[in-house]
């Protein structure tokens, strides 16, 4: 799979409205036969940064969703929201669900 993570600075008067603002993208991508995953968290330490986790079947998928119609809208309409171009780390991992992590395993 296509695993990505990405940190989006968003701009302060728009932190609030994040979640809406990018709720259309998010909704198609989710859509997309290709994307296992598209999951947004809100930094802890950072009120205005957030991290996008994204996983993608393959690159085939990976590249279906770069030229989605969705994806073409997002570049165009929410850059405006953000401080900063976002930090990504993109990589292509052997797997196809996440893994369980063992160090911190619970008891059935």
């Amino acid at each position: 799979m296509i695993f990505i993570t990405a940190k989006f600075q968003v701009r302060p008067e728009y932190a609030e409205r994040w979640p809406e603002l990018s709720a259309d993208f998010t909704r198609a991508t989710r859509a997309e036969p290709g994307c296992l995953w598209f999951d947004w968290s809100r930094s802890l330490e950072d009120e205005c940064e957030y991290v996008l986790v994204e996983a993608f079947r393959d690159g085939d998928a990976g590249g279906a969703h770069v030229q989605s119609a969705h994806f073409k809208q997002a570049q165009l309409t929410l850059p405006q929201y953000l401080a900063r171009t976002p930090r990504i780390v993109n990589a292509t991992v052997d797997q196809d669900d996440w893994s369980e992590l063992g160090e911190l395993a619970v008891p059935d």
